[in-house]
């Protein structure tokens, strides 16, 4: 019932989102889209679905069944059948051949098969639950990676839109600078050299805003694609990043440790069946009533008579010899069981190093952040004050493009340093489990 209602309310999202095409999708709305349409995830919740299926079918295989039988029979030449003349009589050894029955034979039944115990088919149910578990699980690791895929591609375009900011800005200052050297030359105040210098300048920005104006587009397209929303449908990604000291994560049991766990535990289950249908018969109750017809067509004497017949029991299947079959399967089951924990070790041993790398990652980035924030100021602050020295003719065109050049270096820093923050916060949530529980 809960998913329902989890289901409900993203249906209600995605409503809300194509009635406002136009306004600035969060990371959130991303996230809740992708949830409801991306169709890697439905594939996942249909082999769910799937499993559930079929654990619906093997449970058929212990209950009761009845069925129906009839079959007639006409025989234009009876089974002949070799009489002992020594009964009659007659030498030892010597038989004579004679046939019995009449041509027409009808019989029909109602058959009743009841399992009483059968540890083949209750260990596969049990094995099939134990595999729609991981499925489950696999789902839940599917949607961990689409929301890791999906928060690369976002904060992304947030970097891209942030550099068109920084470059947009920096278009406008060098135009102005532009328009103002060529009165300049055109008052004999300035040489050609520096109207080419600017031009360049001015082309430079130019050619990188198309650049990465065309990076943003790809990054959005293939953010619609991972979403599952048509390709037509306008999408403006939140520019505002937010970086906010978040609280220490807890290491939880990632869903490769558990998924490792379950496949440990079906294969623990398994060696299980294999003992048990070694060790133990399969047992059914059966039951069977029905009539038996006889017929004869020929004068003077013919007829159709039925007559009853029935009966019920136990049957009972035991394996005495199998060539040692069950106990090679049982030695391969137990060489996976020691791979399975080794892949668990070796899981458990890689996130422990990455968490420790990502943690340092993150601390360096933080800092790199907050001195990049003052090499900006510093760069802004040297641009605007060589500006007013190259009006009052303090400074030439080229300290102003090196001042210019800083600025856009320092500009590029901070957005380097956004990135690998990002980055490592979001490898950092998803070592430690954490991806999903924002």
């Amino acid at each position: 019932m809960k998913s329902v209602w989890i289901y409900f309310i993203l249906f209600i999202f995605s409503i809300t989102y194509s009635k406002a095409q136009d306004s600035d999708w969060t990371l959130q709305q991303c996230l809740d889209s992708a949830l409801l349409h991306n169709k890697n995830l439905q594939v996942s919740r249909n082999t769910i679905l799937l499993g559930d299926a079929k654990v619906k079918e093997a449970e058929t295989y212990l209950k009761p069944k009845l069925s129906a039988n009839a079959d007639y029979k006409y025989y234009f030449n009876l089974p002949y059948q070799l009489l002992p003349l020594s009964v009659f009589g007659g030498a030892d050894g010597t038989f004579k051949e004679a046939q019995f029955g009449v041509p027409h034979n009808i019989n029909t039944n109602l058959q009743f098969t009841m399992p009483l115990y059968n540890p083949q088919a209750s260990g596969t149910i049990e094995n099939i639950k134990i595999a729609t578990s991981i499925n489950k699980l696999q789902l839940q690791k599917n949607t961990e990676q689409l929301y890791f895929e999906i928060s690369n591609l976002f904060y992304n375009a947030q970097i891209l839109l942030n550099q068109l900011s920084f470059i947009d800005s920096n278009l406008i200052n060098t135009q102005k600078i532009q328009k103002n050297i060529d009165l300049l030359y055109q008052q004999k105040m300035a040489n050609g050299i520096d109207v080419a210098k600017m031009k360049m300048q001015t082309s430079l920005l130019a050619n990188q805003q198309v650049i990465v104006r065309s990076k943003y587009l790809q990054v959005i397209a293939t953010l619609k694609f991972m979403m599952g929303v048509s390709a037509d449908k306008k999408i403006n990604v939140n520019h505002l990043i937010q970086i906010e000291k978040e609280p220490e994560l807890n290491s939880n049991n990632t869903i490769e440790m558990q998924i490792v766990q379950h496949q440990n535990k079906l294969l623990a289950n398994e060696i299980g069946v294999i003992n048990k249908s070694e060790k133990f018969p399969t047992i059914n109750l059966l039951g069977s009533y029905g009539v038996t017809g006889f017929g004869y067509d020929k004068q003077p004497n013919s007829f159709l008579k039925f007559f009853p017949i029935g009966f019920a029991g136990i049957q009972l299947n035991y394996s005495l010899f199998n060539g040692k079959l069950a106990q090679r399967k049982i030695d391969q089951k137990k060489i996976d069981i020691q791979n399975n924990q080794l892949a668990y070790e070796q899981i458990l041993s890689q996130n422990l190093m990455q968490k420790e790398n990502i943690v340092s990652q993150k601390l360096i980035a933080q800092k790199t952040i907050e001195s990049a924030k003052e090499q900006i100021m510093l760069a802004k602050l040297i641009y605007n004050q060589t500006l007013l020295q190259q009006q009052q003719g303090l400074s030439n065109l080229s300290d102003i493009i090196i001042a210019d050049n800083s600025l856009r270096e320092s500009q590029q820093l901070y957005l380097n340093a956004i990135v690998e923050y990002l980055k490592a916060d979001l490898e950092h949530k998803k070592i430690t489990g954490n991806i999903l529980r924002n």
